[in-house]
């Protein structure tokens, strides 16, 4: 596993982007868990996020992509609703502990 960040960097309701050399992802907080997924649109595959570390709709509860709006599933990453409806975000698979947040990267016909 490789070290992302402190906990305190992705605080509840909130998520930050990451580069971790060639791998764009991003990490959200809900009810106390994080999230962590590549930061690639299944659609049009762009970044999602319009202003740096800016993931989120505004009631904070969906990830949102900024170039078509389409609206993903904090939770699983599931798209709910836009172009990409029924598709999902990558998921990078991480862990939080006392030292802070996690995730580990291997490569996948994706490159991630």
């Amino acid at each position: 596993m490789i070290f992302l960040c402190s906990s305190s960097q992705v605080p509840e309701a909130h998520s930050k982007g990451f580069e971790l050399g060639e791998h764009a992802l991003f990490a959200v907080r809900r009810q106390g868990e994080v999230f962590v997924y590549k930061n690639r649109c299944p659609h049009r595959g762009v970044p999602l996020e319009w202003q740096p570390d800016q993931f989120l709709d505004s009631s904070a509860s969906l990830i949102q992509c900024a170039t078509h709006g389409a609206l993903f599933l904090i939770e699983n990453g599931e798209c709910v609703a836009g172009p990409c409806e029924g598709q999902s975000l990558t998921v990078i698979k991480s862990r939080e502990d006392a030292e802070g947040i996690w995730v580990s990267l291997h490569r996948d016909a994706d490159g991630v």
